[in-house]
């Protein structure tokens, strides 16, 4: 049994009725499965073993405190890329020394906070970002733990917008001049370098890309031992893809062990940086079908979920299945498309899907753990969604929904 499952054909997160939770709470709505986190951190954890190293979830990923709290209990570090998913890791009792800071454009605030803090290491995307780092670790009288972000142009065969380490992507360093980078770091007095960094994309389905880039990787730490420069970690960042439909990705255990075969006898720790592959599969999103409109050349079933909300299929022509809450109909299945009350063409969470609808039924989006609500927005004034956790039989509202005073707040009218 998965965590979501038919039971007496009614749609359940763990043992409860997801009809229960949306009469209850109404829709739209996100439903997270602790279960599923758990088991999914999990597999990394044991996967790792032995090895010496650390599982980052991305917090980008979905980043409910409630969440971060389950994971941090388990024994996660965490991935951050802004004050904001610092703060949240802080709130949820997350361990700062279990911290790595990544993003491009690292602000001298968020950098001091940082290090107030103590976090584990700044994953660097630049030179100038070394300067910065340095200059900011030298006024505290700090020593700042770094790691090169490196860019080894590896195709990872993804999406062009999650796709991360190839010559004309935004992130990382050239791997072709990161030695010129690392010794540049290892002049400046208030840096300590830690570590060597990679992120290729995201949603990957195939263990070739990583191996690629993994093989470029430590070549260039065995030419920078050479150099005298000692490399303690090596982060491999996240990327695993995950099953929305057919896919097949690499197991996890599978996966962990190529990695451990090639770095051989190099006294390396191991961090990776997991997010969708932890969350997406341990969330949906509930929908209600407002109206239904047939006409001559498409059937659009009218749903109370839009592109605000869930905007991944608009943005990155993203597939997620689509479930009845109920598996008995009393209609005939047609081909509908999923639309939305926003006012862009592109406001779809789901196209030529076959299924028996009425007006009033119920519908999950599957596969919405990661990126749904955290990218969600408030376009055309429309409140953010309940985020719901179930553990077991127990429901716990982990944010409540926003409500028009929330979307008004803040706002000054002037005269």
């Amino acid at each position: 049994m998965t965590d979501f499952h038919y039971q007496q054909h009614q749609l359940f997160c763990e043992q409860v009725s997801l009809n229960q939770i949306a009469e209850q709470y109404g829709t739209p709505s996100y439903i997270y499965s602790r279960a599923a986190f758990t088991r999914h951190f999990l597999e990394y954890q044991h996967a790792l073993g032995d090895h010496a190293g650390m599982i980052c979830y991305a917090v980008k990923a979905n980043s409910n405190i409630a969440i971060l709290k389950v994971l941090a209990k388990l024994g996660a570090g965490f991935d951050i890329v802004s004050l904001g998913e610092l703060e949240r890791v802080l709130k949820a009792g997350g361990d700062p020394s279990r911290i790595v800071f990544s993003g491009v454009a690292k602000t001298s605030n968020e950098i001091r906070r940082a290090l107030e803090v103590g976090v584990y290491c700044f994953n660097v995307e630049s030179s100038p970002e070394l300067i910065r780092l340095n200059d900011v670790a030298k006024s505290m009288g700090v020593i700042a733990p770094v790691s090169l972000r490196v860019n080894p142009d590896v195709d990872a065969q993804t999406h062009p917008y999650i796709s991360t380490g190839l010559k004309e992507n935004k992130f990382g360093v050239d791997i072709e001049e990161a030695i010129n980078v690392y010794q540049q770091a290892v002049s400046l007095s208030h840096l300590n370098i830690k570590g060597v960094d990679c992120h290729i994309g995201s949603q990957l389905t195939t263990i070739d890309p990583f191996l690629d880039a993994l093989d470029r990787v430590l070549r260039l730490i065995d030419r920078l031992a050479d150099l005298g420069i000692n490399i303690e970690h090596l982060d491999l960042g996240g990327g695993l893809g995950v099953t929305y439909d057919d896919e097949k990705p690499p197991a996890i255990k599978d996966y962990l062990e190529e990695i451990i075969v090639r770095i051989g006898g190099r006294a390396l720790s191991l961090a990776l940086e997991p997010g969708r592959s932890i969350a997406a599969n341990a969330g949906v999103l509930l929908t209600t079908v407002e109206y239904l409109k047939p006409t001559r050349h498409k059937n659009f079933a009218i749903i109370d979920a839009g592109m605000n909300d869930n905007i991944r299929p608009s943005l990155y022509q993203a597939w997620q299945r689509a479930l009845p809450l109920n598996e008995t109909a009393s209609v005939e299945p047609l081909m509908w498309d999923l639309v939305g009350p926003v006012c862009e063409t592109g406001d779809f969470l789901a196209k030529d899907r076959q299924l028996a609808l009425e007006a009033g039924d119920r519908i999950a989006i599957m596969s919405a753990g990661a990126y749904g609500f955290s990218m969600s927005s408030n376009y055309n004034s429309r409140p953010r969604p309940i985020e719901i956790m179930v553990d077991g039989d127990q429901i716990h509202v982990i944010r409540e929904r926003e409500t028009i005073d929330d979307l008004l707040r803040g706002e000054i009218v002037i005269d």
